[in-house]
């Protein structure tokens, strides 16, 4: 995909916007007739949406061919035509940008906005970071492709990209900790403050997150300054990766690749959590997951082997008749191995 270098095109949006959306309505027999949809555009979007600047023609977007971005314009394209009433939304959310990295910072800075941090400000510093930094590139991408092969619920690329706020934070975190390794660290934590007060996720900038993420829902995730999470790792809602109390430095947990972990898991301290290892749901993690091994409870125990290189993929995370078949047998054999009281060697009460 290339960028079109007519400038009229780029100066035209703005008339563009303001008079509406055309869309082709072709009738049996007829050719095809162009209708006018008049929009309150001013009213519904404010002011920043009309303030496109041309994209730098150095971004990977302009490198070749972008078949996420082709998904993401088939699909709006097709959801204006079946729902007309949000043609002028999906048109000023994708269908007027040339490529996924300006689309994405529109929609950011749509959903982040507040009186005091305008929406302008915040597309310039997405536009910014994002069109040229070629890591933020290849995420923004393999992120929204893991939404759709491992969340059910994803209908669509163009719907991961308009709607989750999993994706929403995530991506916004990206910015975060870009602008932070940049030395930008006051305006890296604004927004996470922000993120974290819109999608209630918390994400300190200085985390280090791999590629090909799937935060599913993300209302409740909470990751601290010196996490590192792997790549294709997939984090439910409520995990926590945290500290366990006041200590300074390396203080928070290390997530292999290939990880699961389930709702509300909390991982506390500078633990390793191995490749491949899935943590079940409300599970309360202490020390060390060896890699591939399933563990639950509380405080987390191993119950078993993951077949699977990688858990996050598959999504199965059903550890409950494992959990209370180790739980019963444990109970079992330690009924079995305790001594009997004085009082009750003859089975008397």
């Amino acid at each position: 995909m290339a960028y079109a270098s007519d400038k009229l095109r780029w100066e035209s949006i703005p008339e563009m916007l303001s008079s509406g959306l055309s869309l082709k309505e072709r009738e049996d027999g007829e050719e095809a007739k162009v209708k006018y949809v008049e929009f309150p555009f001013e009213k519904v979007f404010p002011v920043y949406a009309m303030g496109f600047s041309k994209p730098d023609t150095d971004s990977v977007a302009n490198s070749g061919h972008d078949q996420i971005w082709d998904a993401v314009r088939e699909e709006a394209k097709l959801e204006a035509e079946k729902e007309p009433i949000l043609s002028s939304f999906l048109y000023a959310s994708i269908l007027a940008h040339d490529c996924l990295e300006q689309a994405l910072g529109f929609v950011l800075a749509n959903r982040l906005r507040n009186p005091t941090l305008l929406a302008t400000q915040l597309m310039d510093i997405f536009s910014d970071v994002m069109m040229h930094d070629k890591g933020i590139q290849r995420s923004i991408r393999l992120d929204v492709q893991a939404f759709i092969d491992r969340d059910p619920a994803c209908l669509s690329y163009s719907s991961a990209l308009l709607y989750l706020k999993g994706y929403h934070s995530l991506q916004s975190y990206r910015v975060a900790h870009a602008l932070w390794k940049q030395g930008r660290k006051v305006l890296a934590l604004a927004l996470q403050s922000r993120i974290s007060e819109v999608f209630g996720v918390d994400i300190h900038p200085a985390a280090k997150i791999g590629d090909g993420i799937l935060l599913d829902h993300g209302t409740g995730v909470v990751i601290g300054e010196t996490a590192v999470v792997g790549n294709r790792v997939s984090l439910m809602h409520g995990v926590t990766l945290g500290g366990t109390g006041k200590e300074i430095g390396d203080r928070h947990p290390k997530v292999g690749d290939g990880a699961l972990l389930g709702a509300c898991v909390t991982i506390l301290g500078n633990i390793n959590i191995g490749e491949g290892a899935m943590i079940a749901a409300g599970s309360l993690v202490l020390k060390h997951v060896p890699p591939h091994s399933m563990v639950a409870g509380t405080p987390a125990q191993v119950i078993g082997s993951i077949d699977e290189q990688d858990p996050s993929l598959t999504m199965n995370h059903d550890a409950t008749k494992e959990f209370f078949k180790h739980v019963a047998v444990n109970f079992r054999e330690g009924r079995s191995n305790k001594p009997l009281d004085k009082g009750n060697k003859d089975g008397g009460t």
